[in-house]
């Protein structure tokens, strides 16, 4: 297994664990739009992620082939995070904007805390 496909499962699972907190957050507290905005947010986060694999593992096997790639889907993923905040501005009594933002960019601070993890652990 490559080293992305274990990168991407260990923050893929630490994400599920995220997302069940917040589930839980979301049915045992007050602040439901809360909860529901990272809940949303993570969910298209984690999308965002697998889509980053999978291109990237494409890029990867076009550049051994010798073929030529496009891109790496940068406008796909914005577009999730777009849809993502249409929806919070669409809906502002069920999904709080902010937490949707902080759900967006929770793959990138897992994945940040994983590396410092991963590195400390080496050691």
């Amino acid at each position: 297994m490559s080293d992305l496909r274990a990168i991407y499962f260990r923050v893929r699972r630490y994400l599920y664990f995220l997302l069940s907190l917040y589930v839980l957050g979301w049915g045992f507290t007050a602040h439901k739009s809360i909860f529901a905005g990272l809940v949303l947010g993570t969910a298209c986060s984690l999308f965002n992620l697998w889509l980053m694999v999978r291109k990237t593992d494409k890029f990867g096997d076009a550049v051994m082939k010798g073929k030529k790639v496009r891109s790496l889907g940068s406008f796909n993923r914005m577009a999730t995070a777009a849809l993502a905040a249409i929806i919070a501005l669409k809906y502002p009594d069920q999904f709080h904007l902010i937490s949707v933002v902080v759900g967006l960019m929770t793959s990138y601070i897992v994945i940040m805390i994983d590396f410092f993890k991963q590195a400390f652990l080496r050691k």
